[in-house]
């Protein structure tokens, strides 16, 4: 067998050699082809990923486990984690989805936490044809149908549309468990003469060298990719939780990985190399669903609903008995060695020896050539735009009937958001929330993008990525703990594309240490590009904020009647990649605001003492659309009017109403607590803006008065 045929490349198939002192044997190199794949190993970004700070007050685990983990107080502890599957969901949008889903939950479950909560990120093409539509569907479809089945509830995401994801959409699931500190489990525990245990479904062919898949460019043709789409079963993921729970709460796994991209290959390397150790699979114990599985095939098998288990030979009989009890496959595979060996035997047969570091981490870094893109050079600095008074309210209703702006509930409306009975705030909020039993606390989830800006400045754009989502846990009141990324990029082999993926990395990471938010998990997919066509640069920023208690949460869409309404931060945003731009200009153009890690964090202690001082009914960070979307978005959701008052010079400026980016935000004041309110905002920025009206109507400065009827149907199409 060719080395090009598993997608190796000449250097690390030479590397390969010089390491075993041979050739590999078939099963060998496939094997390699797929743990060395980009999915698998991240060779072309774990230089970059060094950028990233780990460590705070509040970090327990970093990255290099299955997810990251942060102290909640009372002894307990908050994991999460998001990941993509975004080449599976172009080609099988249902069970693409739908695995995502299941994937991303077995690694919370790897850990040793209770899956609490699911969030997505979606990006889609924006063009209405039957081919964008049916993806969409399928997609949101296969989130709803899993996660409402596993019992997992799905409180929040974040949905883009551009048509850079026409056929290459971007499905990332991220999710949230809980676990008693003391409890936690991880893969480099494992111990020599341990044995190693399958728990969950039969092994069959579904997904066989998924991961070397997903380290490619999609053909334009989609269809022959579809054996190499797994398939998931909401019911046996819900059984395999409650099982691993009730051994974890007996304490009879001492190491535990879950079966994602490449099976039992990644589980069993991964644990033998982080422990120190070798491992024994006998592939001729593995139960199958398949007749004539080759070794091969029930090593890289992607098969859903599977967990490797590490045990202590006398607790075998005990793990058995529970897996019966939960209707369970319970199967001996292979044990723990002294060699430090990855081996694979059929019926006594040696099929696979390998070092078990190669094997699970031994891929070779690639630093691809960087140069930074011709097309930033000829990028316009923003020009002036001028709203004729006449022209406000068609501008006004085109950015509101925009699909990144216009109501989403018939997405997450098909997912089950209250299972459990912990969601405080759902989906459809800027921050959804969720009750911690255990602890009496409550966490603060958000997730956001900007692929826009990310495009017209690589650095800033990705320091905007996270501030999109770091400013409204800061404005709801909440103390950040630790975030979570996907970065979703075309192919690195591109000097032009790895040379933004590099600097809009570093502005992701610039401004989570200046803004002391640890990057304790994540996930990288590169390759989302089809012929002639690929993705703009988007890193999925999730993060996890705590709320000690309710007292002080400041809600959004919760304005009361006779509050006054006041903006803080800079008068302008920025038009620069805005959706009003992109609507003017048909293009993606101008020179974002650079990045003030300075006015953030000033926004950051301002908006969190806001919360605390309990002075405001609602607030909203403003995002897509500007100051009047988010004037306009929160009206619809506290089905109350707004007088809005703003001198006609501010009116000229569409910077002023339609500007994105920076620290800017929308307060609904208690009319008694003004005073108050100014003297912690006065000398940031600061601007009454109007005031809360019982009667339904949006009145923008005389230039369009809209019933709050009007505003809705426009909204919800």
């Amino acid at each position: 067998m060719n080395y090009k045929t598993v997608g190796l490349r000449k250097e690390e198939y030479l590397a390969i050699k010089k390491m075993l002192g041979r050739e590999p044997n078939e099963s060998e190199l496939r094997i390699l082809g797929v743990m060395w794949s980009e999915h698998c190993s991240y060779k072309s970004t774990r230089s970059i990923l060094k950028m990233f700070n780990s460590e705070g007050k509040h970090v327990i685990q970093g990255p290099g486990e299955n997810a990251g983990i942060v102290d909640i107080g009372g002894g307990w502890a908050a994991a999460f984690k998001v990941e993509s599957h975004n080449h599976p969901s172009a080609v099988e949008p249902y069970q693409g989805a739908a695995t995502g889903v299941g994937g991303i939950i077995r690694d919370i479950l790897a850990v040793g936490a209770w899956p609490t909560a699911c969030l997505d990120g979606l990006f889609f093409g924006k063009t209405p044809n039957n081919s964008t539509l049916s993806l969409i569907e399928g997609v949101v479809a296969g989130i709803g149908g899993y996660g409402n089945a596993v019992g997992v509830p799905t409180v929040g995401g974040k949905t883009f549309f551009d048509d850079s994801y026409e056929g290459k959409p971007l499905v990332n699931a991220m999710c949230v468990g809980t676990v008693h500190q003391e409890s936690v489990i991880t893969s480099r525990t494992a111990k020599v003469g341990q044995w190693v245990v399958l728990l969950g479904s039969r092994t069959g062919r579904d997904g066989i060298a998924g991961a070397a898949f997903a380290s490619t460019e999609l053909a334009e043709d989609t269809k022959s990719s579809k054996p190499q789409v797994q398939i998931g079963d909401p019911f046996v993921e819900k059984l395999l939780i409650e099982c691993c729970h009730e051994l974890l709460k007996d304490k009879l796994i001492a190491s535990m990985q879950d079966m994602g991209a490449a099976g039992i290959t990644s589980s069993a390397s991964e644990i033998a190399a982080k422990s120190g150790t070798g491992i024994h699979i006998y592939a001729e114990k593995v139960p199958t669903r398949e007749a004539n599985m080759t070794p091969w095939e029930i090593a890289l098998s992607e098969s859903q609903e599977r967990m490797l288990l590490i045990i202590e030979p006398d607790n075998f009989d005990k793990v058995k008995k529970c897996a019966e009890k939960w209707l369970l496959e319970c199967a001996l595979i292979g044990e723990i060695t002294s060699d430090k060996r990855f081996r694979i035997t059929n019926h006594g047969e040696t099929v696979v020896d390998l070092p078990a570091e190669m094997v699970g981490g031994g891929c070779p870094v690639i630093d691809w050539p960087s140069q930074k893109p011709a097309y930033l050079e000829n990028i316009k600095v923003e020009k002036k735009y001028e709203v004729p008074q006449e022209r406000f309210k068609e501008l006004f209703l085109s950015v509101l009937t925009d699909p990144n702006v216009r109501d989403k509930s018939w997405i997450y409306e098909q997912y089950d958001h209250m299972v459990q009975t912990n969601t405080v705030a759902g989906p459809g909020n800027p921050v959804s929330v969720i009750r911690i039993k255990e602890n009496g606390t409550f966490l603060a989830l958000s997730m956001d993008c900007d692929p826009w800006s990310c495009w017209l400045d690589p650095y800033n754009g990705g320091a905007e990525s996270f501030l999109k989502a770091a400013r409204p846990l800061w404005a709801c009141g909440a103390e950040v703990l630790g975030m979570t990324d996907c970065l979703n990029y075309p192919s690195p082999e591109s000097p032009e594309n790895y040379w933004v993926l590099k600097e809009s990395v570093r502005g992701l990471a610039q401004a989570a240490k200046d803004l002391e938010c640890p990057v304790v998990s994540g996930n990288v997919s590169l390759y989302n590009e089809s012929p002639g066509k690929k993705i703009l640069p988007s890193p999925l920023v999730g993060i996890v904020g705590l709320l000690r208690d309710l007292d002080t949460f400041l809600p959004s869409g919760r304005m009361e009647a006779k509050d006054i309404l006041f903006l803080v931060g800079p008068e302008k945003g920025s038009l620069a990649g805005s959706l009003f731009q992109r609507i003017m200009d048909g293009t993606i153009q101008g020179k974002p605001t650079p990045y003030d890690a300075d006015l953030e964090r000033k926004f950051k202690e301002r908006a969190i003492k806001t919360s605390k001082e309990k002075c405001c009914s609602s607030v909203r960070v403003i995002g897509s659309g500007g100051l009047a979307i988010s004037i306009a978005k929160e009206c619809i959701f506290a089905q109350k009017g707004a007088r809005i008052n703003i001198a006609p010079e501010l009116l000229k400026r569409p910077e002023f109403l339609f500007g994105e980016g920076r620290p800017r935000a929308i307060y609904s004041v208690k009319p008694s607590m003004v005073s108050l309110f100014e003297s912690i905002w006065r000398d940031f920025g600061l601007l009454k803006i109007g005031t809360v009206i019982e009667d339904h109507t949006l009145d923008i400065s005389g230039l369009a008065n809209f019933t709050l009827q009007e505003i809705l149907g426009c909204w919800r199409g």
